[in-house]
């Protein structure tokens, strides 16, 4: 039976309950076990499909083309498990499934209530689509003890902690101790507030993590473990750390695998395996270089909303030994003179335009893309990036006038069209011009077949990928040959030939656009390939400038 680790959070947001739970899971893999990773989110959003990027982050999707929480970037960066549509749960979905439950009359009249009715579908969530042979899953619940909305979770996980018994239930709390400067001390009483609020809800956690920015005193662990009824090994410190993929070396230092570990009564579980850990390290803190890439985007105000393709960047910068200086530029900043687009990118070593969604800025990121064709500097689209480098061709290679997308209103020449038929491995999908936001999207991963003499083959070294993708717009193929007439080569098709997923330039130094989302499958010991080989060219060009 696998054996469940409940995270919740106290004092305030933020804290890094996911990056807790992600090192965790590494370090039990390390040990050879193998892990699940879960999030609970009490918003009532049915997904965070439709909030905003400046909201919620990012929208991570996985392969099954669930749309999530970031965190479960977080998951499958440090563990490479593949997250699925049964790892993140809202309590909009709750409450939709359970309402159409009641419509349906399934509760034979019963009144439908908070409990049992919303704490057992929580519960039937936590227990659903588990491996058999899964030894660990990691539930975090998203919130901080003591809000409202996440009530009905924490009474759900009270419940079923004692339905599987307290040996295969661990409670994991972390706080936040504020250090006083007028006192010149940190202060363990928040911490000990939100245990006392986490117990009063039928809680007693067995191992307390304590973010904090100093050292945390013995005497403090001791005043902790005392007043919040667990042992003082318990107590974990968590400080900042120099980068996230030193969070898992930093938490076995302290002794969190080991003591949840104790927690389930396992003694002969075998010392953690950190090679790959410490060969990222070495690669972060030992590079050979650097390179600037310059990321054009629409939400640059929130880092959050590109946290994979952060990474991801990262993740390039570690295959190739180098660091990578992201410069974060908004789109509507190019949408002016000419001689300021010169001026902020000609230092950069790579251009990379991501995703997004709406008309604003789309104009500059077409200007950065004309820029990074002419003066021939390595070039990434990804997505709508992709999108606006096929936009850019059609004006300025292929002469097609009045060339744009019809997500930005009536283009006379419709490069970029809404696509309502796609073909997946349940068949023909259809979607409604005008239809909801939530869910009419291309989601998840879908097959590519690649041209055989073609720089991405040689990239992928292989014929046929599967990428994660999100969008509802599309390159028209029907422009595919002026395209290519004016050297885009479209590289990447579907199994069908029908929707374009990879543009290219040859006879450029690196200039490559996707309609899928890379980022998501990047991980700091397998970087995708696609960010190694640009970060690569990066490097090239940054010895030429």
């Amino acid at each position: 039976m696998a054996r469940f680790i409940f995270i919740t959070g106290g004092v305030v947001s933020s804290l890094g309950k996911g990056l807790m739970a992600a090192s965790l899971a590494a370090l039990l893999q390390a040990r050879g076990y193998k892990v699940r990773l879960r999030k609970l989110d009490p918003y009532l959003n049915v997904d965070p499909g439709t909030m905003s990027p400046y909201q919620h982050g990012e929208v991570y999707v996985t392969d099954d083309g669930a749309e999530t929480d970031l965190d479960l970037g977080h998951y499958e960066r440090f563990t490479g498990v593949p997250a699925r549509q049964s790892d993140n749960v809202t309590s909009g979905r709750i409450s939709q499934g359970i309402i159409a439950r009641e419509r349906r009359g399934d509760y034979l009249g019963a009144t439908v209530q908070v409990i049992p009715h919303v704490t057992n579908a929580i519960k039937e969530f936590i227990a659903a689509d588990i491996d058999a042979d899964c030894d660990f899953i990691l539930c975090e619940i998203g919130g901080t003890v003591g809000d409202i909305e996440s009530l009905p979770f924490i009474e759900a996980i009270r419940q079923f902690r004692n339905e599987i018994g307290r040996g295969n239930g661990v409670a994991i709390h972390t706080t936040l101790v504020p250090f006083i400067a007028a006192a010149g001390e940190l202060k363990t009483k928040p911490t000990q507030h939100s245990v006392r609020e986490l117990t009063s809800l039928g809680i007693q956690p067995e191992i307390i993590v304590c973010r904090c920015d100093r050292p945390l005193p013995d005497s403090d662990r001791e005043k902790i473990a005392l007043f919040c009824n667990v042992r003082r090994e318990a107590v974990i410190p968590a400080l900042d750390a120099k980068s996230i993929y030193a969070v898992p070396a930093q938490y076995h230092e302290a002794g969190l695998d080991a003591e949840v570990l104790r927690a389930f009564g396992i003694a002969d579980a075998p010392e953690p395996d950190m090679a790959r850990w410490d060969d990222v390290i070495d690669r972060l803190v030992n590079p050979e270089g650097e390179v600037t890439i310059a990321v054009v985007g629409k939400y640059v105000g929130l880092q959050d909303a590109y946290k994979s393709l952060t990474e991801a960047l990262i993740h390039g910068g570690l295959a190739n030994r180098v660091k990578v200086n992201i410069r974060w530029l908004d789109a509507e900043l190019f949408e002016h003179e000419d001689a300021e687009i010169a001026a902020t990118l000609e230092p950069c070593h790579g251009i990379l335009v991501p995703g997004g969604f709406g008309e604003r800025g789309s104009e500059g990121k077409i200007a950065s893309v004309h820029f990074a064709r002419t003066r021939e500097v390595p070039y990434f689209g990804i997505c709508l990036g992709m999108q606006m480098a096929c936009i850019e061709a059609a004006r300025n290679t292929a002469g097609i006038e009045g060339a744009g997308s019809s997500e930005f209103g009536d283009a006379s020449e419709p490069v970029v069209g809404l696509i309502t038929e796609w073909m997946s491995e349940e068949g023909l999908q259809r979607r409604a011009e005008g239809g909801d936001l939530g869910g009419p999207l291309r989601l998840g991963a879908y097959e590519a077949r690649l041209a055989g003499n073609s720089v991405v083959r040689s990239i992928y070294g292989a014929d046929t990928i599967h990428e994660r993708h999100r969008h509802r717009y599309e390159v028209n193929a029907h422009y595919r040959p002026a395209l290519e007439a004016g050297g885009l080569i479209f590289s990447g098709m579907s199994p069908d030939g029908e929707l374009p997923e990879i543009v290219e330039r040859p006879d450029h130094p690196w200039f490559v656009g996707v309609q899928f989302h890379p980022e998501l499958k990047s991980k700091p010991f397998e970087p995708h390939p696609l960010f190694a080989s640009f970060i690569e060219a990066a490097v090239k060009q940054s010895r030429l400038v």
